[in-house]
C-alpha cells in the first residue's frame, strides 16, 4: 500500500517590515490568490489529504486554509504545529511520522529551506529550492508513516504557481 505526502512552500508573504516579526508576516494578494489556484489544481487532481499539519506564522496557515477551502478539506481539522516554524527539517519529519496510520495521504505546509530540504532527503532527488506556493507530492511504498525516513520516497509530481498560470 503507498502513502502519499503532499509537501508545500507557503505562498507570497509580505516583505518584512522594520516594526514586523518575520513569524508574523501574512500573504500577499499574489499569495492568496496562488493558493487558492494550487487548491484547485490538486483538486482536479484528486488530492483530497486525511491529513493536512501546517506551521502556525500566519503566511503557512493561511496557505494550508486557501488550499483546504478549494480541495474540499474542513479547516477545523487542519493541525497547527508550532515546531514547524523555525524547528528545522526534524520537526517536519517527527510531525511525518506522527501522521495516524489510518492515513492514505498527508499534507505538510511550512517555509524554506526547510521543505525543500525534506523533499530531497526523503527521495534523494533534486528539487532545488521550491518556490513560493511550490507542491511536490512524494509516494512511499509499502511503508507506515513512523517509517517514513531518508530516501525512502519518491517524487510523483511538482507543480508551481508559475506552471500553473503559464498552463491557463
Amino acid at each position: 500500500m503507498a502513502l502519499t505526502l503532499y509537501i508545500v512552500r507557503h505562498a507570497k508573504a509580505e516583505d518584512r517590515a522594520i516594526f514586523m516579526s518575520d513569524f508574523d508576516r501574512k500573504l500577499t494578494s499574489d499569495g492568496v490568490m496562488a493558493a487558492a489556484r494550487m487548491g484547485r489544481y490538486l483538486k482536479g487532481e484528486g488530492v483530497l489529504p486525511d491529513v493536512i499539519t501546517s506551521s502556525t506564522a500566519p503566511r503557512a496557515s493561511e496557505t494550508a486554509k486557501g488550499i483546504a477551502e478549494q480541495i474540499g478539506y474542513d479547516l477545523a481539522k487542519i493541525d497547527f504545529n508550532e515546531k514547524l516554524y523555525e524547528g528545522g527539517p526534524k520537526a517536519y519529519l517527527a510531525a511525518i511520522n506522527a501522521v495516524p496510520e489510518t492515513a492514505q495521504s498527508a499534507m505538510i505546509v511550512g517555509h524554506n529551506p526547510d521543505v525543500s530540504y525534506l523533499a530531497e532527503f526523503l527521495t534523494h532527488q533534486t528539487i532545488g529550492s521550491m518556490s513560493k506556493g511550490a507542491v511536490v507530492a512524494v509516494t512511499f511504498e509499502n511503508l507506515s508513516w513512523a517509517e517514513v525516513s531518508g530516501r525512502t520516497g519518491n517524487v510523483s509530481f511538482q507543480m508551481t504557481p508559475k506552471k500553473l498560470s503559464n498552463e491557463q
